[in-house]
């Protein structure tokens, strides 16, 4: 016999199904949302009712096949029911991005980090100006946005929405939630989680079995990121910390204080010092404009030792440590991402040899790779699907049972 408690529980589950089949399918008729989510038609029926009403989900009509009989109609999103912002923050630049509640970007734009005043304190007013910009140039009040997503390469607790370390502030903390606590739901990701997150979501649906897969991101920093894709469509994401993974006991100081990490080789500080024979304990440079990789790129492809060894030792450091991540976790297919994939003919070489040195590679061969260069755009995909389904998620908890909806 089911009580009170386990009755509201299940209405809950019934309400995240119908907002989450929405959220991932898009708009949906009642015969459909039925049939996705499993549940009675009389249940869609009271859901998308009360969901209606509450300005969650709006009807649209579609045109029926050839013009006659009644037309479709559809659930969807209710696109002003309230926004989001995400907030990317990089080593040159935070990115301001608003979307409304079906994920669609309203607006975006950047701020130029300053050198010159590298201070947390500085940061942290230059971010509640951003966000303060971000609701003036869409004359929002602060009440509409559901939610303010961040994300950083480098350690974060998300349940404290706390940055723990990273290339940018190093060991200074920032307490996302306390800083912002004027603003509902403050979170803080790891970038490169959100990456492969996106990729989960682009990838073809699973069917019987859980598969993973890998995004690795390129550039200042070398962040990885795996996704697990379960077959109730599920994604189970995590980050582990891949560029400060010991790669050589070669005294090349990383950003993180520690030696021969993998991104003391591989991020772009790490192939500048190469590439310029510099000592390898000099401590390594915050930032590197691209324009600079180009000019090394170019130096190597024309033949230039240093810069060839330079991006060769890149590719060997990011090869060993792949080879290393499926060894732990099994063969699983790699997506390459950032600033980075644009070096990857000069990263090939290096990385194929760090792959095929591994057992797990000889015996089953080498991993699928990919290349998507828009990091940004999976940045802001993942953003928008996580923070948008915590926000279903917390509707279906405080929907009220509905006149006619059965457990």
């Amino acid at each position: 016999m089911l009580t009170r408690s386990s009755t509201d529980l299940v209405r809950q589950q019934n309400s995240a199904l119908v907002l989450a089949a929405v959220r991932r399918q898009g708009a949906l008729s009642h015969t459909e949302l039925s049939a996705r989510t499993g549940l009675a038609s009389a249940t869609v029926s009271a859901i998308t009712a009360e969901l209606e009403r509450g300005g969650v989900l709006e009807r649209q009509e579609q045109a029926s096949a050839g013009g006659r009989g009644r037309p479709r109609v559809l659930f969807r999103q209710k696109r002003d029911y309230g926004h989001i912002i995400t907030v990317r923050i990089s080593s040159d630049a935070v990115q301001y991005s608003l979307a409304d509640y079906a994920g669609m970007l309203i607006d975006r734009f950047e701020e130029p980090r300053q050198h010159s005043d590298p201070s947390t304190a500085h940061f942290i007013d230059a971010l509640r100006g951003g966000l303060a910009k971000t609701l003036q140039r869409s004359r929002l009040d602060r009440s509409c946005v559901l939610a303010v997503s961040i994300s950083s390469k480098g350690i974060v607790d998300p349940a404290s929405a706390t940055l723990v370390w990273s290339p940018v502030f190093g060991l200074d903390e920032i307490d996302f939630a306390g800083v912002l606590g004027e603003w509902r739901s403050v979170t803080l990701s790891n970038e490169t989680l959100l990456v492969a997150h996106a990729l989960g979501l682009r990838a073809e649906p699973t069917s019987g079995t859980t598969r993973q897969l890998a995004a690795l991101s390129l550039g200042h920093s070398v962040g990885l990121g795996i996704a697990n894709l379960h077959a109730t469509g599920e994604i189970e994401v995590s980050a582990p910390n891949f560029g400060h993974m010991l790669h050589a006991a070669d005294g090349k100081v990383c950003r993180c204080g520690a030696q021969g990490c993998i991104e003391a080789s591989a991020g772009f500080y790490g192939i500048l010092r190469t590439a310029f024979e510099v000592p390898p304990d000099t401590i390594p440079a915050k930032f590197v404009p691209l324009a600079e990789m180009e000019k090394i790129a170019q130096r190597a492809r024309q033949g230039h030792r240093m810069s060839e060894y330079a991006f060769r030792q890149a590719g060997l450091a990011l090869g060993q440590g792949l080879s290393r991540v499926l060894s732990l976790y099994g063969s699983m297919p790699v997506t390459i991402t950032g600033p980075g994939t644009r070096f990857l003919d000069l990263l090939s070489r290096g990385l194929d040899e760090g792959l095929r040195q591994s057992q797990q590679v000889r015996l089953h061969g080498m991993p699928e790779i990919s290349i998507v260069p828009e990091e940004a755009t999976l940045v802001f995909e993942g953003h928008v699907d996580r923070a948008l389904t915590r926000i279903d998620r917390l509707l279906a908890s405080e929907r009220p049972v509905a006149e006619g909806e059965t457990a």
